[in-house]
């Protein structure tokens, strides 16, 4: 089967961020199927007008130079979004498919999709990353009733012309199907990569030998974006809190994002930066693993909007895939896990000082630490794991081709038996939501 993969984000271990395309695709390839990946450039360091051409595993990657970061305006943002779907619905619909697949954010990804598919008459794809416009509309940021309108429209475009839907949580399903009850939707969370995160002792102990600062003192890790939804002063304020109870524990905060100078610039008006707290700027993903590997405990944030349970952060998943305890400060799927194995702690969402007192506490209790890396590490074993999550989204991708089989061989009976090299029409998708996440 040959694939189109629609990603504008797309990132592989050699870069920071997350990698979920880039192992989905990759996996593909190993099966025997085409993958065309479309996708930008977003430091702009090629400068080249125009798309450039890499492969990844056997993955075919194309780059358009669109810049972005989340320091850009809104407004600024939004042109880069309708930019990437202008080039990319010309890209797509140039390159030959079985199946389009695209994954948001942003929501737009699903024009340059639905067009594609449509001009090639072949089976659309798509997965929800994030549950726009709710998310926006409840943080305030999206205000203006004629753009919410269009963005509620725009969700209903590609729920409505989507074979198939994944969701990255139980929440996210439930709000396309709550928009799009006949839509079939499958939950496939973000994965824990057991391979990439397995590291020697040896480098983890001289990891922390090459940090005087860090030496064989507790580690608390945050690791990714600190962007709007982050909220990542918590931590900073809970570290303050921390410095006073056990002065020895340390805090690092590895990422990029919109509020990495006002966080750095709140631990330094603390008194913590540099100190309790260090901050680094964000480094490839094959750099993480020995970061994690030696981490005390890793953490999660978000800020105080019910909304934002529903997410399925990388961190969370990569704290599992390294055996580490998990602290987060939201509830939902991810609390519930937390709460039913004893992977991790669930943190009261604003009280800094709460939160400072059970890290503390946890950070010296060898025992409950064994047995939430015996817990995180079988969580992501039996549940988490790349390669088991891939075999459901293959599944996905393999039901919504074979339905566009079963259409072209109705036509073709139909029409007496004719063959019909491009199927015009689709079957109604299958309702109801698969969890198993």
């Amino acid at each position: 089967m040959h694939i189109v993969y629609i990603h504008q984000y797309y990132c592989n271990p050699g870069m920071a961020g997350g990698i979920r395309s880039y192992e989905q695709a990759r996996r593909l390839v190993e099966r025997g199927h085409t993958v065309d990946v479309i996708t930008t450039d977003i430091t702009g360091s090629h400068g080249k007008l125009g798309w450039r051409q890499t492969v990844d595993d056997g993955v075919r990657v194309h780059w358009f130079s669109i810049p972005y970061n989340n320091s850009m305006s809104y407004a600024r943002r939004i042109r880069a979004f309708a930019q990437f779907m202008v080039v990319a619905t010309t890209k797509a619909a140039s390159l030959k498919a079985d199946l389009v697949f695209a994954t948001s954010t942003p929501l737009t990804v699903a024009v340059p999709g639905v067009l594609a598919a449509k001009v090639r008459r072949v089976p659309f794809v798509f997965e929800v990353r994030d549950l726009w416009p709710e998310v926006p509309i409840k943080m305030g940021a999206l205000r203006n009733p004629v753009l919410r309108g269009a963005a509620g429209a725009l969700a209903n475009f590609a729920y409505r012309n989507a074979k198939e839907v994944v969701a990255l949580s139980p929440g996210m399903a439930a709000g396309v199907v709550a928009r799009r009850p006949s839509t079939r939707t499958t939950v496939i969370p973000n994965a824990a990569d057991m391979a990439m995160f397995e590291v020697a002792p040896e480098a983890v102990q001289a990891f922390r030998d090459k940090h005087e600062w860090l030496g064989d003192r507790p580690l608390i890790v945050y690791t990714g974006a600190l962007g709007a939804v982050n909220g990542v002063e918590y931590l900073v304020r809970a570290a303050r809190r921390m410095r006073e109870l056990d002065p020895d524990i340390r805090v690092l905060i590895v990422g990029h994002g919109k509020e990495w100078e006002p966080t750095k610039q709140l631990a330094a008006e603390l008194g913590v930066l540099d100190d309790t707290v260090r901050m680094w700027e964000k480094v490839p993903k094959a750099e993480l693993p020995v970061i994690l590997g030696a981490a005390t405990m890793s953490t999660s944030f978000v800020r105080p909007i019910r909304a934002l349970w529903d997410n399925s952060a990388n961190k969370f998943f990569d704290a599992l895939a390294a055996s580490r305890p998990i602290a987060i400060n939201y509830g939902g799927w991810q609390a519930d896990l937390l709460d039913r194995t004893g992977a991790g702690l669930v943190l009261d969402p604003t009280d800094t000082d709460a939160a400072a007192e059970l890290f503390v506490k946890h950070c010296r209790d060898e025992s409950w630490l064994a047995r939430a890396r015996v817990a995180a590490h079988t969580l992501a074993v039996e549940q988490f794991s790349r390669d088991l999550l891939f075999d459901r989204f293959a599944e996905v991708l393999d039901r919504a081709a074979a339905t566009n089989k079963r259409a072209t061989a109705t036509k073709s009976a139909n029409n007496g038996g004719a063959r019909s090299d491009r199927p015009a029409a689709e079957t109604t998708a299958t309702a109801g939501v698969e969890s198993r996440s």
